[in-house]
């Protein structure tokens, strides 16, 4: 595998820049590996544990390098994969496969329904769809009071009742407000509004993401290969509890993954999970 060359394309509202690593010889199609929000840099580790496959990583629409142009507040599913689209496009127009976590997940579901023939094997880890859960009336109300916090007291508290959100394991409580929520200080955020309200996560991708309802349907008539993955370690948290009920809308069963919603992930933002376990699975999926 060559080191990362970075490209950049232009797409409506946004200029996407994405890395390809080069392996020849492989006989294999590219490997995509996309997440939402969180950009190329966490899939540092995981891609070079793929050196005998073309590894193609990118920065989602108004994340790190990717500029948006279109001035809009909200990314949705539908949107990233219009991007991803012209993204495999730009690459040789596939099939490539593609190994998506969290939000990439849920984005990579939304291209494969809509652009069957650029997937051949999808691997969606971990997508946190609230829609699929049996309480998804509470969760989405969880998630819509963080967004209301976010608006109203700004990003440190917000990102507090995130944490808090994602790790809850079980089904959600009637009112959000009976979420345990730890000081935003004693977690090393910001306690003070510096008045912004971009943030890729909180402030964009946040309601979009987690309401989108996948369209089985068209999933289950794709020509792709979907396999949905869950953590050996999250279960029960909400991401785990979305790839069950989205691999139940599918008629499959979710493969389990060593470590947790980040395990693929090395030590890039200090949080490292099972890279070199995790690559063993995922490429005996991606084989099978």
């Amino acid at each position: 595998m060559t080191e990362p060359k970075t490209h950049t394309l232009e797409v409506p509202g946004a200029t996407i820049a994405y890395d390809v690593r080069e392996a020849g010889g492989s006989g294999e199609p590219p490997l995509l590996m996309i997440g939402s929000p969180m950009d190329a840099t966490g899939f540092t580790t995981l891609a070079g544990l793929f050196q005998d496959r073309t590894v193609v990583t990118y920065d989602p629409r108004g994340v790190s390098r990717s500029r948006r142009t279109d001035g809009l507040t909200e990314s949705t599913p539908e949107l990233h994969a219009d991007d991803l689209h012209r993204l495999i496009d730009a690459i040789g127009g596939g099939p490539v496969d593609v190994f998506a976590s969290s939000g990439g997940a849920v984005n990579a579901l939304a291209l494969v329904a809509r652009h069957p023939e650029q997937v051949r094997t999808l691997v969606a880890h971990e997508p946190p769809v609230a829609k699929v859960l049996p309480d998804r009336e509470r969760v989405m109300a969880a998630i819509r009071h963080m967004r209301e916090t976010y608006e109203r007291e700004g990003f440190g508290p917000a990102m507090a009742m995130f944490i808090s959100v994602t790790a809850h394991r079980g089904e959600f409580p009637a009112d959000p407000k009976e979420l345990p929520v730890q000081d935003p200080a004693m977690m090393g955020m910001p306690t003070q509004d510096d008045g912004s309200r971009d943030d890729p996560l909180l402030g964009q991708n946040l309601i979009t993401c987690t309401h989108y309802e996948p369209d089985f349907e068209a999933l289950r008539a794709a020509s792709t290969r979907v396999v949905v993955g869950v953590g050996a370690e999250s279960e029960g948290e909400m991401a785990h509890r979305g790839g069950e009920g989205v691999a139940e809308g599918l008629g499959a069963k979710p493969v389990t993954f060593p470590s947790n919603h980040g395990g693929f992930m090395g030590d890039e933002f200090g949080m490292p999970g099972q890279p070199e376990a995790f690559a063993v699975t995922l490429r005996q999926v991606l084989t099978a």
